[in-house]
């Protein structure tokens, strides 16, 4: 399996095109509706609600992006609806809502956030939802996740929609994982076993020599998050393509 060529050709806006003073919070209607006009691909992140329903969010709470506290996980997907963006008038959206916008115009980057809490096997509900949301979705869209056992899943739900691992250095201070499990998702074991055609990788360990590894047998590599210019042409010396947000990055050809 392969990305379609616009995976490696479009810059992919993170979380869409977001500005908050601009009222385009991260992960909103707006900010996708921006990357759509700019001619940019979206990457978009999903959580589960608690009568499992996809929602587009990044953070586990609602805390740093409403101004309302709590799990998403604690809340129906009726009542998360009604809540609105900080900094914007939209409201938390659904992946189906997201799909209806976007409607095959850019490449779709769908981020199934960690619900295991440890990259474990303690997943299920929302790859579901996802692979119910992507059925009849036409357009170029590829699922990615830093868990390998919720990519591994989508290779059994949606086999035609392909998929890749996020990954990262890995440093013990910024993840709460044993250091065990850094050290092994740092080096990128699990990307046969999941089927996987691509990575999207940290952007400041693009050196990596398992990253140059996986690209000479054929991996495309994404990376993130990129946030300046300079920063993505050193990123573009690794990387097929980029992950990006807080500046115009230039439309490639």
């Amino acid at each position: 399996m392969t990305l379609p060529q616009a995976f490696y050709t479009t810059p992919i806006a993170h979380r869409g095109f977001h500005h908050r003073d601009a009222g385009r919070p991260e992960n909103s209607f707006a900010a996708f509706q921006a990357a759509i006009d700019r001619g940019y691909g979206i990457e978009l992140d999903v959580q589960l609600s608690r009568d499992c329903v996809a929602l587009v969010f990044h953070d586990y709470a609602l805390d740093r992006l409403t101004g309302q506290t709590g799990a998403i996980r604690q809340r129906d997907a009726d009542d998360l609806c009604q809540i609105t963006l900080t900094g914007g008038s939209d409201t938390i959206p659904t992946l189906p809502q997201v799909l209806e916008l976007i409607a095959g115009r850019v490449p779709l980057l769908v981020e199934i956030k960690d619900q295991d809490g440890a990259m474990g096997t303690d997943i299920g509900p929302l790859e579901d939802a996802v692979a119910e949301a992507l059925r009849d979705y036409v357009g170029d869209v590829a699922i990615m996740s830093f868990n390998p056992n919720s990519v591994a899943r989508m290779a059994e739900l949606s086999p035609d929609v392909p998929r890749g691992l996020v990954t990262s250095a890995y440093r013990y201070v910024e993840w709460p994982l044993p250091k065990a499990t850094c050290d092994r998702l740092r080096e990128i074991p699990d990307y046969d076993r999941t089927g996987a055609c691509f990575i999207s990788h940290e952007v400041d360990d693009l050196p990596r020599p398992r990253v140059a590894e996986l690209r000479e047998a054929g991996a495309m590599i994404c990376c993130w998050t990129v946030r300046s210019l300079s920063v993505e042409n050193g990123a573009r010396e690794f990387a097929h393509n980029i992950t990006f947000e807080g500046y115009d990055a230039p439309l490639q050809g």
